[in-house]
């Protein structure tokens, strides 16, 4: 299970590594993420292309994920800069169909592994058609656009509904990588990490982004003793992973329904379903 640091901040990226976070994430995703997104306390990026070469260089050993914009005019340009300067994977956020993914995976042309970002309502309905594509390493479920294209309020609520599990089947019939969604310390979140990481072994995941809550302090106490603290939480994150790894099958499905109704609770308590766009 490898766990991805999203940072634009050498520093912290060789630290990260050095903690055991096997891969980092420059995120350059721009088009249209405001228009989604703003308002909402979403990480909206403030990366740069420049980025890159500067997370390569402190972390050269580190998979080197480059979250581009969705396919536009100057995809080519883009997706040929990132690879020139380092990146080890590329993801494809916000697709709506396989000619798209058949489109992206050939302007990558095997100079990088590839990973596509589910997000949309299209990109789900259509996931037989285009997660058997050569050239596609990985499929990532981004649940925060996602939810909301079903017309839900919580961001696990795809997960609760069998939605994830029905990614995760395509991705596994396929053999590709799989991961999803986001994951908070392992006690903390609406919905513990430690509740997100026993879905994430059921699943087979093989990744999964970590939160902003794992490095709050070095934002908002950077005076504070930060190092120690992130450093922990991620010892203590892989060692859920073992302990999880170990469980049952009646201990895997009891955690199962925890999670669901843990949160259908947290889905109940933000309000009626929404219209689905």
């Amino acid at each position: 299970m490898d766990f991805i640091q999203i940072t634009n901040d050498p520093d912290f990226a060789a630290f990260a590594a050095r903690c055991g976070v096997a891969r980092l994430m420059v995120d350059l995703e721009r088009h249209g993420k405001q228009e989604r997104q703003g308002g909402l306390g979403t990480f909206i990026s403030d990366h740069l292309p420049q980025d890159v070469t500067t997370i390569r260089q402190a972390a050269p050993q580190a998979e080197l994920i480059v979250r581009v914009n969705p396919l536009h005019a100057a995809s080519k340009e883009e997706i040929d800069q990132a690879i020139a300067d380092g990146a080890s994977h590329l993801m494809l956020p916000m697709f709506r169909s396989a000619q798209t993914v058949a489109q992206f995976v050939e302007l990558v042309a095997g100079r990088a592994r590839t990973i596509t970002l589910l997000e949309t309502r299209d990109a789900l309905a259509s996931v037989a058609q285009w997660a058997g594509l050569d050239g596609l390493d990985e499929i990532y479920v981004g649940l925060n656009d996602l939810h909301r294209e079903l017309g839900m309020h919580f961001m696990f609520q795809p997960l609760a509904a069998g939605v994830v599990d029905q990614v995760a089947a395509v991705a596994r019939q396929h053999r590709k990588r799989f991961g999803f969604g986001g994951i908070a310390r392992l006690d903390e979140g609406l919905l513990p990490g430690r509740v997100v990481l026993g879905e994430h072994l059921r699943l087979g995941s093989g990744s999964v982004i970590l939160s902003r809550t794992f490095n709050r302090e070095r934002i908002e106490a950077p005076d504070s003793d930060w190092h120690a603290i992130y450093a922990e939480e991620i010892r203590r994150l892989h060692h859920a992973v073992q302990v999880l790894a170990q469980r049952e099958p009646a201990e895997i499905e009891n955690d199962r329904l925890l999670a669901v109704d843990l949160i259908t609770r947290v889905a109940r308590s933000l309000g009626p379903t929404l219209t689905p766009r």
